[in-house]
Protein backbone atom coordinates (compact mmCIF):
# COMPACT_ATOMS: atom_id res chain seq x y z
CA UNK A 1 0.00 0.00 0.00
CA UNK A 2 1.25 3.89 -1.10
CA UNK A 3 0.74 6.15 2.05
CA UNK A 4 0.72 9.62 1.55
CA UNK A 5 1.21 11.54 4.82
CA UNK A 6 2.26 15.38 5.68
CA UNK A 7 1.46 18.28 8.44
CA UNK A 8 -0.80 20.59 7.34
CA UNK A 9 1.65 23.32 8.58
CA UNK A 10 4.93 24.36 7.21
CA UNK A 11 6.77 24.64 10.70
CA UNK A 12 10.21 22.49 9.84
CA UNK A 13 9.65 21.94 13.41
CA UNK A 14 6.09 20.78 13.33
CA UNK A 15 5.20 18.47 15.81
CA UNK A 16 1.86 17.50 13.53
CA UNK A 17 4.57 16.26 10.99
CA UNK A 18 6.13 14.19 13.48
CA UNK A 19 2.90 12.91 14.44
CA UNK A 20 1.93 12.28 11.17
CA UNK A 21 5.21 10.50 10.16
CA UNK A 22 4.90 8.32 13.13
CA UNK A 23 0.93 7.37 12.43
CA UNK A 24 2.29 5.90 8.88
CA UNK A 25 5.33 4.06 10.91
CA UNK A 26 2.44 1.92 12.35
CA UNK A 27 0.73 0.63 9.07
CA UNK A 28 2.61 -2.44 7.96
CA UNK A 29 3.65 -3.08 4.61
CA UNK A 30 3.24 0.52 3.55
CA UNK A 31 5.31 2.31 0.97
CA UNK A 32 5.15 6.16 2.86
CA UNK A 33 6.17 9.21 0.78
CA UNK A 34 6.20 12.28 3.07
CA UNK A 35 5.45 15.70 1.76
CA UNK A 36 6.29 18.70 2.99
CA UNK A 37 4.18 21.49 1.90
CA UNK A 38 6.55 24.29 1.88
CA UNK A 39 7.44 22.44 -1.32
CA UNK A 40 4.40 23.57 -2.43
CA UNK A 41 4.77 27.40 -1.56
CA UNK A 42 2.47 29.36 -4.18
CA UNK A 43 1.26 32.67 -4.21
CA UNK A 44 -1.79 33.48 -2.17
CA UNK A 45 -4.98 32.20 -4.31
CA UNK A 46 -7.34 34.11 -6.02
CA UNK A 47 -9.49 33.83 -8.49
CA UNK A 48 -7.62 37.04 -10.63
CA UNK A 49 -4.35 35.23 -9.84
CA UNK A 50 -5.88 31.92 -11.12
CA UNK A 51 -6.87 34.17 -14.45
CA UNK A 52 -3.01 35.72 -14.63
CA UNK A 53 -1.12 32.93 -13.97
CA UNK A 54 -3.15 29.88 -14.58
CA UNK A 55 -3.14 26.46 -12.25
CA UNK A 56 0.27 26.52 -10.97
CA UNK A 57 2.31 23.20 -11.47
CA UNK A 58 3.18 22.99 -7.61
CA UNK A 59 -0.51 22.40 -7.78
CA UNK A 60 -0.54 19.98 -10.77
CA UNK A 61 2.16 17.72 -8.50
CA UNK A 62 0.48 17.99 -5.14
CA UNK A 63 -2.80 16.42 -6.41
CA UNK A 64 -1.12 14.20 -8.75
CA UNK A 65 1.05 13.02 -5.24
CA UNK A 66 -2.47 12.01 -4.03
CA UNK A 67 -3.98 10.50 -6.89
CA UNK A 68 -0.49 7.90 -6.81
CA UNK A 69 -1.16 7.05 -3.29
CA UNK A 70 -3.25 4.76 -2.14
CA UNK A 71 -4.30 5.82 1.30
CA UNK A 72 -3.60 9.68 2.88
CA UNK A 73 -2.53 10.54 6.69
CA UNK A 74 -2.72 14.24 7.53
CA UNK A 75 -2.23 15.63 10.76
CA UNK A 76 -3.40 19.24 11.13
CA UNK A 77 -1.98 22.25 12.97
CA UNK A 78 -4.39 24.84 14.30
CA UNK A 79 -4.05 28.76 13.79
CA UNK A 80 -5.95 30.69 15.87
CA UNK A 81 -8.78 27.21 15.35
CA UNK A 82 -8.26 27.17 11.64
CA UNK A 83 -6.26 25.75 9.11
CA UNK A 84 -2.35 27.19 8.80
CA UNK A 85 -2.39 29.53 5.85
CA UNK A 86 0.02 27.35 4.19
CA UNK A 87 -2.13 24.36 3.82
CA UNK A 88 -5.75 26.57 2.95
CA UNK A 89 -3.57 28.14 0.08
CA UNK A 90 -2.17 25.01 -0.97
CA UNK A 91 -6.09 23.39 -0.42
CA UNK A 92 -7.30 26.17 -2.48
CA UNK A 93 -5.48 25.84 -5.34
CA UNK A 94 -5.46 22.19 -5.82
CA UNK A 95 -9.13 22.78 -5.67
CA UNK A 96 -9.05 24.43 -8.82
CA UNK A 97 -7.73 21.41 -10.57
CA UNK A 98 -10.66 19.06 -9.02
CA UNK A 99 -12.76 19.91 -6.10
CA UNK A 100 -12.45 16.39 -5.20
CA UNK A 101 -9.28 16.48 -4.05
CA UNK A 102 -8.42 13.59 -2.50
CA UNK A 103 -9.73 11.74 -5.16
CA UNK A 104 -12.01 9.35 -3.21
CA UNK A 105 -8.72 7.79 -1.24
CA UNK A 106 -9.47 6.42 2.15
CA UNK A 107 -7.54 9.11 4.86
CA UNK A 108 -6.60 9.51 8.59
CA UNK A 109 -7.24 13.11 9.92
CA UNK A 110 -5.04 13.69 12.94
CA UNK A 111 -3.92 16.84 14.55
CA UNK A 112 -1.82 17.92 17.71
CA UNK A 113 -0.94 20.66 19.71
CA UNK A 114 0.98 21.42 22.60
CA UNK A 115 -1.88 22.36 24.67
CA UNK A 116 -5.15 20.02 26.04
CA UNK A 117 -7.17 20.94 23.15
CA UNK A 118 -5.21 19.15 20.90
CA UNK A 119 -5.90 20.86 17.65
CA UNK A 120 -9.56 19.89 17.97
CA UNK A 121 -11.27 22.58 16.14
CA UNK A 122 -9.17 22.28 13.14
CA UNK A 123 -9.45 18.72 13.32
CA UNK A 124 -13.21 18.65 13.58
CA UNK A 125 -13.24 21.24 10.34
CA UNK A 126 -11.62 18.87 8.38
CA UNK A 127 -13.25 15.46 9.31
CA UNK A 128 -16.77 17.80 8.36
CA UNK A 129 -15.73 19.18 5.61
CA UNK A 130 -13.11 16.68 3.54
CA UNK A 131 -16.08 14.35 2.61
CA UNK A 132 -17.29 17.03 0.47
CA UNK A 133 -13.59 17.11 -1.10
CA UNK A 134 -13.78 13.43 -2.02
CA UNK A 135 -12.27 12.30 0.99
CA UNK A 136 -13.45 8.87 2.44
CA UNK A 137 -12.62 9.44 6.41
CA UNK A 138 -12.01 6.08 7.93
CA UNK A 139 -10.56 7.53 11.19
CA UNK A 140 -9.87 11.07 12.99
CA UNK A 141 -7.95 11.77 16.77
CA UNK A 142 -6.48 14.18 18.22
CA UNK A 143 -3.90 14.02 20.07
CA UNK A 144 -3.62 16.55 23.28
CA UNK A 145 -0.68 18.14 25.02
CA UNK A 146 1.99 16.76 22.82
CA UNK A 147 4.76 17.20 24.49
CA UNK A 148 3.66 15.49 28.02
CA UNK A 149 2.32 12.18 26.03
CA UNK A 150 4.91 11.65 23.71
CA UNK A 151 8.54 11.60 23.79
CA UNK A 152 10.28 13.17 20.62
CA UNK A 153 14.04 12.73 21.53
CA UNK A 154 12.56 9.04 21.37
CA UNK A 155 10.00 9.09 18.69
CA UNK A 156 7.19 6.98 21.06
CA UNK A 157 4.08 7.60 22.88
CA UNK A 158 4.39 8.04 25.97
CA UNK A 159 0.91 7.74 27.28
CA UNK A 160 -0.50 3.93 26.42
CA UNK A 161 -4.03 4.58 25.78
CA UNK A 162 -3.12 7.47 23.16
CA UNK A 163 -1.23 4.88 21.28
CA UNK A 164 -3.90 2.41 21.18
CA UNK A 165 -6.28 4.96 20.07
CA UNK A 166 -3.82 5.85 16.96
CA UNK A 167 -3.30 2.14 16.21
CA UNK A 168 -6.62 1.96 16.11
CA UNK A 169 -7.05 4.63 13.70
CA UNK A 170 -4.28 3.75 11.11
CA UNK A 171 -5.89 -0.14 11.38
CA UNK A 172 -8.66 1.40 9.59
CA UNK A 173 -6.52 2.00 6.51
Amino acid sequence: MKVLTFAASNSKKSINKQLAIYATSLIEDAEVEVLDINDFEMPIYSQDREEELGIPEKAKLFYSKIAYADAIVVAFAEHNGSYTAAYKNLFDWTSRIDMKVYQNKPMILLATSPGPGGASSVLTSAVNSAPFFGADVKASLSIPSFYDNFDVIQQEFLNAELLNQLKRAVSQL
